[in-house]
C-alpha cells in the first residue's frame, strides 16, 4: 500500500528538523532522501522507524494510521551506517535475531529460522561466513549481515540510513549496484537516506531532495538532474556554473552570450543563469553569440576532462566537461583561446530587490525552448 506523509513537522529546542513535510511513497518504489546534513534526512526516516513521532501531521498506509502502529508491528527493517551489528554473536546469530526475539506465537521453527538465515547468507553472497564473528569480516561483509538482518524479519518496508557512509569508494560502488540488483528481486519499498548525489542519482527510482527541514524537490534522477526545481537543487545536485543575465533588446544577455526568448516580458530586468559544464559548447562560430574565454587549465579525471575557463567579459571562471578522448581531436591545450557558450541553461528571475524568484524558472536550449 501507498505511504502517504502528509504536513509532519518537527521541532527540537527551537530547531525545524521537518518543516511541513509531505511525499507519497508507492509500493515496490526505490525512493533516495538527498539532501546536506540537518536536512532532516534522517528524522523523517526515525519517524518511519517508529523511533520518533512528528509534532504534527500523519502518515497513512491506505487506510491506516501508521503513527499509531507500535514500531514491531510495522514490519519494518532497517540498516544503519555503521552496522549496528552484535559483536558477540556470530553472523547467523545477528541475522536470525530478529526471528529469535519474537513472541512465541508467532516465532519460527528452529529450522525454519536456520533455513531462511541459508537462504539469505547466499542472497547476500556470504555463503560459508555464518559461523564468524563480525570482527572478522571486511567492513563491505557486515553491512551485508546488516542488510541480511533486516531481510530475515520480511519487512514491508526497508529503511537504509547512509548504508554506505563508512565504506571506500570501490566498496561503495560494488555495494549499491548490488543493492539495487536486490531491490529488483525483491520488489521491496526501500526509503534510503544519503547525502552522495551519485549513489541517489544511480539508485533511486525518485529522489526527494531536501533543505532546512522541507523538500524542495521530487521527482525521477533524470527530472531532477536535468529541470531542478529551485536553486538549491541546481547547486547541490552535480556541478554548475552560475552567472547573472540583465535584460537585452534580443532577450537575456550575460556579456556576449544573449538567451533568445523572454519569458518575463515587463515583469524582470534580471535573472540567475545555471549551466552545466557538459552543456558548454566549445569552438562557437563566429557568428553566433558566445563568450571568448581563456582556457586555463586541464585537469583529467579518468574519463572526463575538467576545463577551467575564464571569461573576461563575465569576470568569472566557468567549468566546461569533454570526454578525455576528445582532447586532443579538438587540440585542446592550456593557454589557447576558445569561444564558448551554453546549449541549456536553468534560469530563475530576480525581483526588483535581487532576490530569487524560486516559482519563476525557465529552461532554455539553444535549438528550442521549454517552458516550466
Amino acid at each position: 500500500m501507498t505511504l502517504e506523509l502528509s504536513h509532519l513537522n518537527r521541532r527540537f529546542a527551537g530547531f525545524s528538523a521537518l518543516d511541513e513535510v509531505s511525499l507519497s511513497i508507492a509500493p515496490g518504489e526505490f525512493l533516495a532522501l538527498l539532501g546536506p546534513s540537518g536536512s532532516g534526512k534522517t528524522t523523517l526516516l526515525r519517524i518511519l522507524a517508529g523511533l520518533d513521532y512528528p509534532d504534527s501531521g500523519s502518515v497513512l498506509k491506505g487506510e491506516e494510521d501508521f503513527l499509531a502502529t507500535p514500531a514491531r508491528e510495522r514490519r519494518i527493517g532497517m540498516v544503519f551506517q555503521h552496522y549496528a551489528l552484535f559483536r558477540h554473536l556470530t553472523v547467523t546469530e545477528n541475522i536470525a535475531f530478529g526471528l529469535r526475539v519474537r513472541p512465541w506465537r508467532t516465532r519460527p521453527s528452529r529450522a525454519k529460522i536456520h533455513e531462511r538465515v541459508d537462504r539469505l547468507l547466499a542472497r547476500v553472497q556470504l555463503d560459508g561466513l555464518g559461523g564468524r564473528y563480525p570482527t572478522q569480516l571486511s567492513g563491505g561483509q557486515r553491512q551485508r549481515v546488516a542488510l541480511a538482518r533486516a531481510l530475515a524479519v520480511e519487512p514491508d518496508l526497508l529503511l537504509l540510513d547512509e548504508p554506505f557512509g563508512a565504506l571506500d569508494a570501490l566498496v561503495r560502488v560494488s555495494l549499491r549496484r548490488w543493492l539495487r540488483e536486490l531491490h529488483e528481486e525483491l520488489k521491496l519499498t526501500t526509503v534510503f537516506v544519503t547525502h552522495d548525489q551519485e549513489e541517489a542519482l544511480e539508485l533511486a527510482d525518485r529522489v526527494a531532495v531536501m533543505n532546512q527541514g522541507r523538500i524542495e524537490q521530487v521527482d525521477t534522477p533524470e527530472v531532477i538532474y536535468h529541470q531542478p526545481a529551485t536553486p538549491f537543487v541546481c547547486e547541490f545536485i552535480g556541478k554548475v556554473n552560475k552567472f547573472g543575465v540583465r535584460r537585452h533588446a534580443g532577450g537575456l544577455a550575460a556579456g556576449a552570450w544573449v538567451c533568445e526568448g523572454d519569458p518575463w516580458p515587463e515583469r524582470y530586468n534580471a535573472a540567475w543563469a545555471y549551466v552545466r559544464p557538459e552543456q558548454l559548447r566549445l569552438a562557437v562560430p563566429p557568428a553566433q553569440p558566445a563568450w571568448d574565454a581563456w582556457l586555463r587549465h586541464i585537469y583529467l579525471a579518468g574519463s572526463v576532462a575538467h576545463l577551467d575557463l575564464h571569461v573576461p567579459s563575465l569576470d568569472q571562471s566557468l567549468e566546461a566537461d569533454v570526454a578525455s578522448e576528445d582532447l586532443a581531436r579538438l587540440g585542446l591545450q592550456a593557454g589557447m583561446r576558445l569561444r564558448v557558450a551554453p546549449r541549456s541553461a536553468v534560469l530563475f528571475a530576480q525581483d526588483a530587490g535581487g532576490h530569487t524568484v524560486e516559482r519563476e524558472r525557465w529552461i532554455w536550449h539553444a535549438q528550442d525552448r521549454v517552458h516550466a
